[in-house]
């Protein structure tokens, strides 16, 4: 009884959190087609929500990127297909497609020198977890955030994201994403150990335990490229038509 009463309180936080909230607006003009054509296996789609629970990661992580994907496809697939697997609140651990981002603003963080075999290892040990329960305990601590939106020093407030139950059938969207690379053994955001040693010396590293990661560690890494579809489709600038009364001063509604 006590586990369907916590099932139920945390079905209507979800819900609670889940729900979309007025004012968003998307800045990005890449079509999501020109997305698809440029997304490669292993990409990780950043997403900058408009959901509460958007909001609150926001607020403490500092960043405009609120989720993250990974696109787990071939090269050149329809926007329709799933694709992307997630961890959500409401579905936990699963499989959605890029048009259900269509309407918001993205960018592409992609790993570098992977090898084909290494990019199978990645995606098949984050398909391996779908099915898995989106961690609850994330949102007890989360929602205190959303409601009283405390004045907590910069410094302080990533801090207050809670690092989850630790359980292995849960997982939030960063984490997963973040115990997938650590598997193949990627680097997001490692530490130092030690000195930094001679010139030349590889420096030893050591890995953050997975559930300190989110979503904005990946755009931060410098172990991620930042992929832009429009540059990477010949993009020239010679080649915009600019309306002729253009002069910046237009308005922005």
């Amino acid at each position: 009884m006590f586990n369907s009463l916590k099932r139920a309180i945390g079905g209507r936080l979800a819900a609670f959190l889940s729900k979309d909230l007025p004012g968003y607006q998307r800045l990005d003009t890449v079509a999501i087609a020109d997305i698809t054509m440029t997304l490669e296996k292993g990409d990780i789609v950043l997403v900058d929500g408009n959901t509460r629970i958007s909001t609150a990661i926001k607020y403490l992580t500092q960043s405009t990127w609120s989720h993250a994907c990974l696109y787990v496809g071939g090269k050149g697939a329809d926007s329709s297909r799933l694709n992307l697997l997630e961890a959500n609140l409401r579905n936990g651990v699963h499989l959605t497609n890029l048009d259900h981002y269509a309407n918001f603003n993205l960018r592409i963080c992609r790993p570098v020198n992977l090898s084909d075999e290494e990019t199978e290892q990645l995606v098949t040990f984050a398909r391996q977890r779908i099915g898995h329960q989106y961690d609850l305990k994330n949102v007890t601590d989360l929602i205190r955030y959303v409601i009283q939106k405390p004045g907590v020093p910069n410094r302080y407030r990533r801090s207050l994201l809670g690092l989850g139950s630790g359980e292995p059938t849960k997982a939030i969207c960063s984490t997963l994403i973040a115990e997938s690379f650590q598997s193949i053994d990627y680097p997001i955001l490692p530490r130092r150990k030690g000195d930094a040693g001679s010139s030349g010396e590889v420096p030893l590293l050591y890995k953050q335990h997975f559930t300190h990661f989110t979503p904005r560690d990946f755009d931060l890494s410098p172990y991620f490229r930042i992929v832009k579809p429009t540059i990477e489709s010949g993009f020239d600038h010679h080649d915009l038509a600019w309306e002729a009364s253009g002069d910046g001063s237009g308005s922005l509604d």
